[in-house]
C-alpha cells in the first residue's frame, strides 16, 4: 500500500505541475521581449520614417502592449501573407497587424476583441473612368492577396462575371500597378486609400467612392491556444479605449471621425 501511495502522490506530483506550466504570457515575460509581426507598407497602420525606422498606428500599439509588460518592443516585418506563418513558425508572439477576425483564421490563431475597424473605399486611376463602386465592372481590379477586401473583391468579380481580379502581395505594389495603369481600380480600406493618394508617390490616382463591404474589424492574435495570453490581450484592447489611448493614437495616424469598435446589434 506504502509504494502504490507512493506511486499516486508521484503521479499527482506530475499532473500538478504539467497544469502548473509557463504559458506564452510568462514566457514574453520572463524574455524580456515582445515580438509583434506589423505590416509595413500599410500606412498609416504600419510603413517606415525617413531613416527606416517603424512608425505608425500598429507599431505604437505593439509598444504600448510592450510597455505594460514591462519588455522591450521588437517590430518583425511581416507582409500581409506571411502574417499567421510567422506565428505558427515562431518568428514572433503576437500579431499586431491589422488582421481581419475571420472564423477561418480563427480555426489557426486566436483572436482578442477588436482594437480597430476600417470601412473600405475605391480608389480609381483617373483616366479608368470609374468613378464608383458599380462602375468597377468589367475592368481589370485588384488588392493584397489574403486580405478582407481582396478576397470580397475577388467575390464581387466572379458575381458580375465579366473584368479580372489580379492579387499582389503587398500594398505599394497595388498603388503602383494602379498608377502606372495595369490595375483600373482597387478596393482598399480609406486609411491607406487617403495615405497612398496624398503621399505624391503614385500619380493619377483618386478616391472615388466607397465600397459596399461590411465593416473590417480587425484584432491582434496569438496562438490559439495560449488562453492566458488572449486574455491579457483583450484586457489590454479594452484598457486602451478606456483610458484614451486608442483615440490619442487614431487622432495621431489617422485623424477625423473615431471609429466605434462594437458590432451593431451584437455587442456593446
Amino acid at each position: 500500500m506504502t509504494k502504490i501511495t507512493i506511486i499516486a502522490a508521484l503521479i499527482a506530483a506530475t499532473g500538478f505541475a504539467g497544469a502548473a506550466k509557463a504559458d506564452k504570457l510568462d514566457d514574453i515575460i520572463s524574455s524580456g521581449t515582445l515580438r509583434c509581426a506589423v505590416v509595413l507598407d500599410f500606412p498609416p497602420m504600419g510603413m517606415r520614417d525617413a531613416n527606416n525606422e517603424p512608425i505608425g498606428f500598429d507599431v505604437d500599439y505593439c509598444k504600448d502592449l510592450a510597455k505594460v509588460l514591462g519588455v522591450e518592443a521588437e517590430i518583425v516585418e511581416t507582409p500581409f501573407p506571411e502574417r499567421i506563418p510567422a506565428l505558427m513558425s515562431g518568428r514572433v508572439d503576437v500579431g499586431v497587424a491589422s488582421t481581419s477576425d475571420t472564423l477561418e483564421r480563427a480555426k489557426t490563431v486566436g483572436f482578442s476583441i477588436p482594437y480597430f475597424a476600417f470601412e473600405m473605399v475605391v480608389t480609381a486611376n483617373d483616366k479608368s473612368g470609374i468613378t464608383s463602386f458599380e462602375s468597377m465592372k468589367g475592368h481589370t481590379v485588384g488588392a493584397v492577396a489574403g486580405t478582407f477586401e481582396g478576397i470580397a473583391l475577388e467575390k464581387q468579380v466572379k458575381a458580375w462575371g465579366e473584368g479580372e481580379y489580379r492579387p499582389y502581395q503587398t500594398q505599394a505594389d497595388v498603388f503602383l500597378a494602379l498608377s502606372q495603369g495595369q490595375l483600373d481600380a482597387t478596393v482598399s480600406t480609406s486609411t491607406v486609400a487617403m495615405a497612398s493618394v496624398n503621399s505624391g508617390k503614385f500619380d493619377g490616382i483618386s478616391v472615388v467612392g466607397k465600397a459596399p463591404f461590411d465593416t473590417d474589424y480587425v484584432a491582434l492574435f496569438a496562438s490559439r491556444n495560449e488562453y492566458g495570453l488572449i486574455n491579457y490581450l483583450n484586457l489590454f484592447v479594452n484598457q486602451q479605449i478606456r483610458s484614451g489611448r486608442y483615440a490619442e493614437l487614431y487622432k495621431k495616424w489617422v485623424g477625423g471621425t473615431l471609429p466605434s469598435l462594437t458590432v451593431p446589434n451584437a455587442y456593446r
